[in-house]
């Protein structure tokens, strides 16, 4: 692949693709942005009170729209993307043309751990039966052929934060 003009990690929300993100930035002298936090910014509120207050439908409008703008203007930008933005196939076919597409995997239990008492996760609010686990383990197998069709994969759960920087930097040098 060659080195993309951009670096760009998805996954599930708690995979760390914002510390990643801000790592990897650091190491190779990029920008780093994450998707969440440009259109918190541009609009004004949380995206927990997007989806309240607009609905999902308009939150995914704007990430759609934030994709394109990606691949079309930016350059040298490790972008931590929100965690559902490559469930549409159009987005994942546009990052991956603006750059090294890499999703962070991370399995059910050490996400629950990390995510638990988080109370701006829209999606994690009130889980059936109060069983958080059990509640992402359903997310992600809802999204399990979406980040499936991610052209690469970085299983975190037994590396450093250093060594997951270290893993995507040597997908993105391939």
């Amino acid at each position: 692949m060659g080195r993309s003009r951009n670096i760009i990690l998805c996954g599930f929300m708690g995979t760390g693709k914002t510390t990643i993100g801000k790592l990897v930035a650091a190491r190779i002298g990029w920008q780093f942005a994450d998707t969440d936090q440009v259109i918190e910014a541009r609009c004004g509120k949380r995206v927990s009170a997007i989806f309240a207050e607009d609905g999902e439908a308009a939150f995914r409008q704007m990430e759609r729209d934030l994709c394109a703008e990606i691949a079309a203007h930016w350059r040298y930008h490790v972008i931590a993307t929100g965690g559902g933005m490559v469930l549409e196939a159009a987005n994942r076919e546009t990052l991956a043309r603006a750059g090294c597409l890499i999703c962070l995997d991370l399995p059910a239990e050490q996400l629950a751990r990390r995510l638990a008492g988080k109370t701006d996760r829209p999606l994690l609010a009130n889980p059936p039966n109060g069983d958080l686990t059990a509640h992402i383990e359903a997310l992600l197998a809802a999204r399990a052929e979406a980040y499936r069709a991610v052209p690469h994969h970085i299983e975190t759960a037994q590396l450093s934060p250093y060594g997951v920087s270290e893993a995507v930097l040597n997908v993105w040098r391939r």
